[in-house]
C-alpha cells in the first residue's frame, strides 16, 4: 500500500474502538540491546506481564529485523531510510556531529525526514520520552526534528543512578527536556523509572486533547551497565545457577511451544567463545550478572505497565496501536568494564552507580536464543527483533504469530499509513529521499505484505541482505555464505557452495544498493570515524 492510498484509507480502516472516525494515537516503545528470547512471549522465564498483555491481544512478528546497533536502528526507525541515507551508517559519539557529512556522519542529515515531521504535517502531537541518539548538539535535537515535548537523554549508554558517572573519562551524558538541558538529582534517580515517569506526564498532558499523539518511548533498559534496585535483583538471585547452557534448552523449548520457531527449526551450538558453565571460576557471580539483567527487563516492563495503565485512565487504550520492538540482538560487548577498577564490578557494589559492567557472552548468547552471534553483527542474533502490534487495526485473532519478514524502515510506511499521513517529496525547500519501506499495517489485517524488494544490512565491514526465504551474510575480509531461513532460521547450513548462481545474483543486488545508499569500505573509512578515547572503531562499541 503506497502512501497516497493510506491518506484515503487510513483513518476508517484503523480507526478506534470508539467508532467515531478517529485517527488512532501511536504509542512506539523502543527497548534497548534486549535479546531476541528475553521478554515472555518469546520464551523468556523473565515476568515481563504487560509487553506480554500486548501480545496476548495483538499479534507478534517472529521475523522482524532491525539494524544490529543502536545508532542505525534508531535513524532508520525515525526516518524510514537505511542508516547510510539518513546519515548514520555508524555510531553517534561525543564530537560526532564534527565529521565530515556523509553516510557516516553520526546524526540526522538534511535528506531525510523523522516519523514526528510527517506526523506533525498531519495534525499529530509529537511526543518522546527517552534515548535519542541520533544528533548530540543542536540542531539535532528531538525538538529540532518534529517533536513538540520530550524528556530525553540525547546521548547513548549511561549510568542509570547518575549519568555524571560516565564510563569514559571525560565525558559526561546530555540530558534535556525539550530545548532546555535537565540535570537529574543524584539521589532518588533511576533511567528506566525516569523515562516512564515523564511518558505518564506527557500523555496525562493529552488528555483534553482533540488531537491524536505520536509517542516515541525509547528505553535505555537493559542494554549495559548492569544497574537496578536492590530489592528487584534480590528476586531474581539464584534463578541462573543452573547456567546458560540450561537457560537456552529452556527457552527454545518455549519458543517451539509457542509456534515462534518451526518444527524443522534448531538450537544453535553454544557459541565457541564460551566456556561450558562446569568451566567457569565463579558461577556465584555469573548468576549475579544475570540477575541485574533480568531485574532490568522487568523494571522496564513495570514501566510499560505504567504507561499503558494511563492509556486505560484515560480512556484512550481502545484508540492507541502499540508497537513494541528491541533497536539491536543482546549485547556481548565487555569493553565498557575496563574503564572501572575491577573490584567496583563485583559485589556489593555490582548493580550500584559505582559499578559499570556488562554481563558476559554467555548470557547474551542465551538471550539471543535460538540464534547465533550478538549485537553488531548481522547473523540473526544481531538483527532479529521480536516485535509486537495491538491496538485498533489489528484484526487477526487475538495472539497471532506473523512469521512474514518486515524491518525497522517498515515503521515509517506503518505509521503513515495508519495517521492518513503524507510523506513528503521536500521539506522546507529541501529534496526528501523517498522511504524505503513498506507497512505492515495488511498483515495486520491478516493480508498479504506489500514487501516485493530484499531487504539489507552494512555494519562495520559486515554485510547481509534477506529475498524471500534466502539470506546473504559475509564481510568484508571472508566469502558470503547463504543461508535458507525457512529451513535453517538458526544459520547453520552454509549453503553458499552449491547455490553459487544465487549467491553471484543476490550478491549484484546488494552491490547495487550499498552503491544507492553510499556504503563505504570499512577498511578504509574506520580509522577516519574513531573520536571518542577507548574506542576501537574496527571492533565497534
Amino acid at each position: 500500500m503506497g502512501v497516497g492510498a493510506a491518506a484515503l484509507t487510513a483513518p476508517s480502516i484503523l480507526r478506534g474502538a470508539s467508532g467515531q472516525g478517529r485517527r488512532p494515537n501511536i504509542l512506539l516503545i523502543l527497548a534497548d540491546d534486549m535479546g531476541y528470547s528475553d521478554i515472555g512471549c518469546f520464551g523468556s522465564e523473565i515476568p515481563t506481564p504487560h509487553i506480554d498483555s500486548l501480545a496476548n491481544r495483538g499479534v507478534r512478528f517472529t521475523q522482524f529485523y532491525n539494524c544490529a546497533v543502536c545508532c542505525p536502528t534508531r535513524a532508520s526507525l525515525l526516518t524510514g531510510l537505511y542508516p547510510h541515507q539518513a546519515g548514520v551508517g555508524w555510531m553517534v559519539s561525543h564530537g560526532a556531529d564534527t565529521r565530515p557529512p556523509g553516510p557516516y556522519q553520526g546524526y540526522l542529515n538534511t535528506r531525510c525526514v523523522t516519523i514526528a515531521e510527517v506526523m506533525k504535517s498531519a495534525g499529530y502531537r509529537t511526543l518522546m520520552s527517552g534515548k535519542w541518539h541520533v544528533g548530540e548538539s543542536r540542531p539535532h535535537w528531538p525538538v529540532d526534528r518534529g517533536f513538540d515535548h520530550c524528556f530525553s537523554l540525547i546521548s547513548g549508554a549511561a549510568n542509570y543512578f547518575d549519568i555524571s558517572k560516565d564510563y569514559l573519562p571525560g565525558i559526561t551524558r546530555q540530558m534535556v527536556i525539550d530545548d532546555q538541558p535537565y540535570h537529574p538529582p543524584r539521589e532518588g534517580f533511576y533511567m528506566t523509572d525516569a523515562i516512564a515517569d515523564r511518558a505518564v506526564e506527557l500523555l496525562a498532558g493529552t488528555e483534553q486533547g482533540r488531537d491524536p499523539f505520536f509517542f516515541y518511548l525509547a528505553f535505555t533498559a537493559p542494554h549495559f551497565p548492569l544497574h537496578a534496585p536492590p530489592q528487584d535483583i534480590a528476586r531474581h538471585r539464584g534463578r541462573y545457577r543452573g547456567g546458560w547452557d540450561t537457560l537456552r534448552a529452556k527457552r527454545f523449548a518455549r519458543q517451539q511451544a509457542m509456534g515462534l520457531v518451526g518444527a524443522e527449526a534448531a538450537l544453535s551450538p553454544r557459541d565457541p567463545t564460551v566456556p561450558a558453565w562446569g568451566n567457569i571460576e565463579d558461577p556465584e557471580l555469573m548468576d549475579l550478572q544475570m540477575a541485574i539483567y533480568a531485574a532490568q527487563v522487568e523494571k522496564m516492563d513495570a514501566g510499560i505497565g505504567r504507561v499503558l495503565a494511563e492509556l486505560r485512565r484515560t480512556g484512550k487504550d481502545k484508540d492507541t496501536l502499540v508497537i513494541f520492538l528491541s533497536d539491536n540482538g543482546s549485547n556481548a560487548e565487555t569493553d565498557c568494564r575496563r574503564f572501572r577498577k575491577r573490584e567496583f564490578n563485583r559485589p556489593p557494589y555490582l548493580g550500584g552507580p559505582e559499578s559499570y559492567e556488562a554481563y558476559v557472552d554467555g548470557w547474551a548468547n542465551a538471550s539471543n536464543t535460538p540464534f547465533r552471534k550478538y549485537k553488531s553483527y548481522l547473523n540473526e542474533g544481531g538483527i532479529a527483533t521480536p516485535l509486537i502490534a495491538a491496538g485498533p487495526g489489528v484484526r487477526v485473532k487475538a495472539g497471532s504469530l506473523c512469521h512474514e519478514p518486515g524491518h525497522i524502515v517498515d515503521l515509517m510506511a506503518t505509521c503513515t499509513d495508519v495517521g492518513g499521513a503524507e510523506y513528503p517529496r521536500r521539506l522546507q525547500g529541501r529534496e526528501i529521499l523517498p522511504m524505503e519501506g513498506v507497512s505492515f499495517v495488511p498483515l495486520l489485517q491478516g493480508r498479504k505484505s506489500p514487501r516485493t524488494k530484499p531487504i539489507f544490512w552494512e555494519l562495520e565491514g559486515r554485510h547481509a541482505m534477506r529475498d524471500g526465504r534466502w539470506k546473504l551474510v559475509g564481510r568484508e575480509d571472508a566469502p558470503w555464505e547463504l543461508y535458507d531461513l525457512s529451513r535453517d532460521r538458526s544459520e547453520l547450513h552454509n549453503l553458499a557452495g552449491a547455490q553459487s548462481e544465487r549467491v553471484q545474483a543476490m550478491t549484484a543486488s546488494y552491490e547495487s544498493w550499498a552503491h544507492r545508499c553510499g556504503v563505504q569500505s570499512w577498511n578504509k573509512i574506520s580509522p577516519t570515524l574513531s573520536n571518542i578515547p577507548g574506542i576501537d572503531p574496527v571492533q565497534g562499541t
